[in-house]
């Protein structure tokens, strides 16, 4: 496992110091995860797999359709 040395402002360490004693980790671990969150590219498989999961979904059409038509808008 690599090692990785940051530099921070105080005032930002004291943030990530208080969300990773609020998410119960270690300040090591709460950065990883920040990293893994923002260097991960696609949905899990299980998110995918709920594709078309919903048969009674309605489509994109027949939402716009339920929509009816906006009021006239005042001029400033």
């Amino acid at each position: 496992m690599g090692q990785v040395t940051i530099y921070l402002e105080k005032q930002v360490e004291e943030k990530m110091a208080a969300a990773a004693k609020s998410a119960h980790l270690s300040k090591s671990k709460w950065v990883a995860r920040v990293i893994e969150e923002k260097i991960t590219n696609e949905w899990p498989a299980s998110v995918a797999d709920l594709a078309g999961a919903w048969k009674d979904f309605p489509s994109l059409e027949e939402i716009r359709d339920s929509s009816g038509v906006d009021g006239t808008r005042e001029d400033f």
